[in-house]
């Protein structure tokens, strides 16, 4: 799988390099910016898993325009700093920042980084689909419920009844309960 990454630099010659040094590792650039302005946009354009972002940069500097991606994209970035490590930590307080690299870089600094930094983005996206699973199975379990309780009240059975009769319709019709347990609440709610 192709890894898409996004370049914020300001110094062309920098970018110039981390971007032969990404593609010669099998990372796909998907675009450069020089500003944070430009990041911004790009970011919309072209969605990268990752930016590398620099964070002085002219017009609107890397914590700014990371800020922004942040709060409209979710994309996670990586920082490029000649900064220390003790003040580069004042900037990691931000959910979408998985780290810094430090000028000057070489292979041997770069990508080990982007190979954490894409295993936490991998996790992240495994949870997250993994919560939206369940989301999606509680929607579903809340309807059939719904019908379950519209069903005993309607037809003075028990839960376990109700619940027989909307699994049963569902093996008949081969349709999923939640399918049915709809069916069941617009029928029943129309004619109350």
């Amino acid at each position: 799988m192709t890894r898409k990454v996004m370049i914020v630099e300001d110094e062309s010659l920098i970018a110039i390099d981390l971007k032969f040094m990404l593609e010669d590792n099998g990372y796909e650039v998907v675009a450069q910016a020089s500003n944070g302005e430009t990041a911004i946009e790009l970011a919309f354009l072209h969605k990268p898993q990752l930016i590398l972002m620099d964070i002085k940069m002219p017009k609107l500097d890397g914590l700014k325009a990371s800020k922004i991606i942040e709060q409209q994209l979710g994309i996670p970035v990586l920082f490029i700093s000649a900064y220390s490590e003790k003040e580069l930590l004042l900037y990691m307080k931000q959910d979408n920042i998985l780290g810094y690299v430090m000028k000057p870089f070489s292979e041997k600094n770069v990508l080990p980084v982007l190979e954490v930094a894409f295993h936490q983005i991998d996790k992240f996206n495994r949870l997250n689909g993994e919560i939206l699973h369940k989301q999606t199975q509680l929607e579903k379990r809340k309807i059939i419920e719904r019908a379950k309780g519209l069903l005993m009240q309607a037809e003075n059975i028990s839960e376990d009844e109700a619940y027989r009769k909307i699994r049963n319709e569902s093996m008949q019709t081969q349709q999923e309960m939640v399918h049915i347990a709809q069916q069941i609440i617009n029928t029943l709610q129309v004619n109350s």
